[in-house]
């Protein structure tokens, strides 16, 4: 859990509420991008009949249609909406105080 803390405290009644906002703007655009690798990851999920954790143990490159670069692609995807669920429970952990 990460704390935000700001001194003087009567600065923080200004701060906090801004930095609020910033935060929840960011996990909102953070939300949109995770929303949209997903829908990228299930054209490969439906194409290929298994989740992409099961890509990411089991499947190589030879396992796909067009090699290499799909497998990049679904594999980079993959990465993406892990980043981006980190980053969003980051977010999510900050606590304030004044």
């Amino acid at each position: 859990m990460h704390t935000l803390q700001i001194t003087p405290a009567d600065k923080a009644r200004e701060v906090i509420p801004l930095v609020q906002a910033a935060v929840e703007s960011e996990i909102s655009r953070l939300e949109l991008a995770l929303e949209l690798a997903r829908e990228r990851l299930a054209v490969f999920e439906r194409k290929y009949h298994v989740p992409s954790e099961h890509f990411m143990e089991k499947m190589f490159a030879e396992d796909l249609e067009e090699g290499d670069d799909e497998y990049v692609q679904w594999a980079g995807e993959y990465q993406l909406m892990q980043r981006l669920a980190t980053k969003i429970a980051q977010l999510r952990s900050i606590r304030y105080s004044d």
